[in-house]
């Protein structure tokens, strides 16, 4: 029963993000993705609005937290802020251990009790709104900093939006830390990843079969692909996109990436459809479960989930780098 609840959360999330990404900005990649950003000057001043645009007033001291994006649940989590959270979303309470806290639904979720806990300060994300309607209005009708994060689409747009969590909160010399280690570990994949002359071609299954979901250019899961080397079969479609069988054989992948976690053995799965045998990936084995929140949360940990697909893919070139999961469930 468990594991089925576990599987069905799965598969909606899968759908969730598949709604919050379809119309993200394309994500290029630039000289300032790769180089640390030593020009900015860490300072006492709060943003006075959100990343959607919207204006915020944040209070003097900002001493509990609820959080409805997972992505930004971890990065409060990488600023040293666990004490302050006082509710997260339920994928953030799964995801991170934190289920001793109240939880709720990210697209429905409860405002009344979310008042009653009297946060200073609320993250959401784009995701929430997907069908055009904001649940967290009212929260901000009666004066509720709720700050929005809508989800990235380039890596760029990651470290603007872990640099407004911090500021929001007063942990900006803890995030640019954690930013420097970031860029650093990024130029030197990015380093090894230019130097690759074969590209292996690269499919992402976000959603498996029948329904098959993947990422095209403008998405950051596009970006991560590029810089380390490899060729997303997908690149010429913008987007998040459906994709139908016919047109994953015909490309024919040399390597097969899955993200899935709603069945029990994405890789089994893959390399027993009917009509696969021939797809160099499946033929020569080269089918691998990458870590899902890796690869899907708009974050600073996307490095991890780059350096295991980089190591699934080039296993020789990056032969130096650590694979984060290692002798772990890649889910």
């Amino acid at each position: 029963m468990e594991m089925k609840l576990r599987n069905a959360i799965a598969l909606m999330m899968v759908m969730l993000i598949m709604t919050a990404l379809a119309a993200c900005v394309p994500a290029e990649i630039t000289e300032q993705t790769l180089q640390p950003q030593q020009t900015e000057k860490i300072t006492d001043s709060r943003p006075d609005t959100d990343r959607s645009g919207n204006p915020i007033t944040l209070p003097e001291q900002v001493d509990s937290i609820i959080s409805m994006a997972p992505s930004a649940t971890q990065t409060l989590l990488d600023l040293g802020l666990k004490d302050k959270l006082v509710a997260v979303d339920t994928y953030s309470a799964m995801y991170f251990g934190l289920e001793d806290l109240p939880t709720f639904d990210m697209m429905e979720p409860d405002t009344e009790q979310m008042a009653v806990l009297g946060a200073d300060l609320i993250f959401t994300t784009g995701m929430s709104a997907s069908d055009g309607v904001d649940p967290f209005k009212p929260l901000r009708d009666i004066g509720v900093c709720v700050a929005d994060i809508p989800s990235a689409s380039s890596i760029d747009t990651m470290l603007e939006d872990t640099r407004f969590i911090a500021a929001c909160v007063g942990a900006q010399e803890t995030c640019e830390e954690l930013i420097a280690q970031f860029q650093k570990e990024l130029e030197q994949l990015s380093d090894i990843g230019a130097g690759i002359q074969n590209k292996k071609r690269v499919v992402v299954e976000i959603a498996c079969a029948p329904d098959i979901y993947t990422a095209g250019s403008g998405t950051f899961m596009n970006e991560m692909l590029t810089m380390i080397g490899a060729e997303n079969i997908f690149g010429d479609q913008e987007g998040y996109l459906a994709v139908t069988e016919e047109s994953v054989i015909t490309l024919n992948p040399d390597i097969i990436l899955t993200m899935v976690d709603y069945v029990d053995d994405p890789v089994a799965e893959i390399l027993g459809r009917i009509g696969w045998e021939y797809v160099a990936a499946v033929a020569n084995g080269d089918v691998y479960l990458v870590n899902t929140n890796a690869v899907s949360l708009p974050n600073l940990h996307v490095i991890d989930g780059m350096k295991q697909m980089a190591k699934m893919i080039y296993p020789d070139a990056y032969a130096g780098i650590e694979d984060p999961f290692a002798g772990e469930a890649a889910a």
